[in-house]
């Protein structure tokens, strides 16, 4: 058995702020308002009579000498004209010109020299703030931190404090950073209306730099101030995609209180970033039963209908998301969606078995970003017919101008092959490609499994070893060796120590669960075999899964439920290699 990759999880900052992969999901409103760290435009008394002639003058000169290619000069004419005018908006023209000269310190200088002049200036204390955090001088930014949060209104605090984990987020020293903002706000943390944004914004900074306990301690607070707030459940949601588990009870109470749509979409893709299916289709359902014409949710569910198999609820799906196409924002928005649903819909009915309908709906989309895709699909729908070497003709027919699309059209063709169980051929396409990317690691993982696929098991251990090295956090690889062993029977205790190793990287993954659980069944521990893969059944039903625990119970005498988890894994996948052999070897008819 070999374990696909799986997607890495979504950032959260992606789930949500970022629009999602296909663009027209609907969208959180930005914070209204200007309480966050970016500078404001100025409303600092400015008087025009204050520049003389003489002023005019340097003010020009600079503005010249910046223009021709001498920042240096132009900041330092632009600086002394504010100080001789003192005039905050020369001022805030001297840091900008330095800042577009790359000039840092210099820049830092004249925001300093702006603070002074004018104290009470907020857009001088933020441009000094932003600028030491950017050459990285965290400790010196308390007192301006401070300052921020003082001038802060009170009704808008909640939304600047989440602005500030956006501007540490770069910082080298997270710790450092995780400590100042702790001392910055630590005079809000009393206050009943911003003390739970304050602890959150806290615990965001300590998960940044590493430390999830004092995060999930942070988030504790704020709740004992204010169960179910909305930045307790950001930072919920941060801890959840970080695999805390026992941070997820403040997400659920959240969106079952607010029935916030696009909360409810950035927990379900957590959930499907960790392959926990049922309750992302949970979230999923009930997003498009709360807010119908939510289409994101409507598409994700589809897809995630189409990875399991669910052929008909996902063309369901897609028809109701097809029908908000019009609704979406712009027409290269709603010709995005067309091409995605469309190429979603030729995937059902190649499935199916209804070629002819496939090509129909590949036939609707335009070339451009997605001809790749669309030849991809086109090729499998001959693979499937039997006709691979035509398959194998339109990928490569495709054209290719950077090295990217060179790429990828090479791993189309390596996919396309191994799912027409050619597995020497796909081997050899894949090791050119390999040697094209020696430092790759996920065409490294793919050489490995293919060279295990057909029995070059040295080979496999070499590169995936070489891979452990080259990235100690690539846990799939210590999955794919020790399942390796397990599977052959051989050096069980090392297969056990690198699964162990791999779940302390992912110990929610179901398929890391199941290796482990082979291993132990290969070791002779049928009891402990059959939790663990019960359990990973439970989380994930797959029916290579299935294909274990079905042999692990039929080969402890219970005949009955180990026929029943099969035929579960069947209706499942009714081609897996994995459980279709081993029902084979047992001698067991489907």
């Amino acid at each position: 058995m070999v374990h696909p990759l799986r997607p890495r999880a979504l950032a959260l900052a992606a789930a949500l702020v970022v629009a999602p992969a296909i663009a027209w999901s609907q969208t959180a409103p930005a914070p209204s308002g200007t309480d966050t760290l970016a500078p404001q435009p100025e409303n600092d008394v400015d008087d025009p009579a204050a520049l003389n002639a003489e002023l005019f003058y340097e003010i020009l000169v600079g503005e010249m000498a910046a223009g021709v290619g001498d920042p240096g000069s132009g900041q330092a004419l632009m600086l002394n004209a504010a100080r001789q005018s003192n005039n905050p908006q020369l001022y805030r023209r001297a840091t900008e010109m330095a800042l577009q000269a790359r000039a840092g310190n210099q820049a830092l200088l004249a925001a300093q020299a702006w603070r002074q002049a004018f104290p009470e200036s907020r857009n001088a204390n933020r441009y000094v703030l932003q600028i030491l955090v950017a050459l990285n001088r965290v400790g010196d930014t308390l007192p301006y931190l401070r300052q921020e949060i003082a001038s802060t209104p009170a009704p808008s605090k909640p939304v600047a404090f989440l602005s500030i984990t956006q501007l540490f987020s770069r910082v080298s020293d997270k710790a450092l950073a995780a400590d100042i903002v702790s001392q910055a706000l630590e005079s809000e943390l009393s206050d009943p209306a911003a003390g739970p944004a304050a602890y959150a914004t806290i615990g965001h900074m300590q998960l940044a730099a590493g430390k999830p306990r004092a995060a999930l301690e942070a988030i504790q607070r704020a709740e004992a101030m204010s169960a179910g707030n909305g930045a307790s459940a950001l930072l919920a949601l941060e801890l959840l995609e970080n695999g805390q588990r026992d941070a997820e009870p403040i997400v659920q109470r959240y969106v079952e209180k607010q029935r916030s749509a696009d909360m409810r979409m950035a927990y379900a893709r957590i959930l499907l970033g960790q392959e926990r299916l049922e309750p992302a289709e949970a979230q999923l359902i009930a997003i498009t039963r709360e807010n119908p014409d939510y289409a994101d949710a409507w598409f994700t569910l589809a897809r995630m209908q189409v990875q399991t198999q669910r052929w008909e609820a996902a063309e369901a799906s897609l028809q109701r998301f097809d029908a908000l196409i019009p609704q979406l924002p712009n027409p290269g928005i709603q010709r995005n969606a067309r091409t995605e649903s469309a190429l979603q819909h030729a995937l059902i009915a190649q499935k199916q078995g209804r070629f002819p309908q496939a090509l129909q709906w590949l036939d609707r989309i335009e070339g451009g970003a997605q001809l790749l895709n669309v030849q991809v699909r086109r090729a499998a729908i001959l693979a499937q017919q039997g006709q691979l070497d035509q398959a194998r003709a339109v990928i490569q027919a495709v054209p290719a101008s950077t090295e990217q699309q060179q790429r990828l059209k090479q791993q189309a063709e390596v996919q396309l092959v191994r799912e027409a169980d050619q597995p020497a051929l796909a081997y050899t396409l894949q090791s050119t490609l390999h040697q094209q990317f020696p430092q790759d690691n996920e065409i490294a993982y793919d050489t490995a499994i293919l060279a295990e696929k057909i029995g070059r098991f040295a080979e496999m251990e070499t590169l995936l070893r070489a891979l452990i090295a080259r990235d100690p956090s690539f846990h799939h690889a210590y999955n794919a060796l020790g399942f390796s062993f397990a599977e052959r029977g051989v050096r069980l205790d090392e297969a056990r120590a690198l699964i162990t190793k791999a779940l302390e990287a992912a110990p929610n993954d179901p398929f890391i669960i199941d290796s482990l659980a082979w291993t132990e069944f290969r070791s002779g521990n049928v009891a402990q075999a059959q939790a663990l893969l019960e359990k990973a059944f439970a989380m994930r039903p797959d029916a290579e899964i299935a294909a274990h625990l079905g042999e692990v119970l039929w080969s402890n005498g219970q005949q009955r439920q180990a026929r029943a988890i099969w035929d579960k894994g069947l209706t499942l996948n009714p081609g897996n290699e994995t459980l279709r052999e081993t029902l084979q070897r047992l001698g067991v008819k489907p």
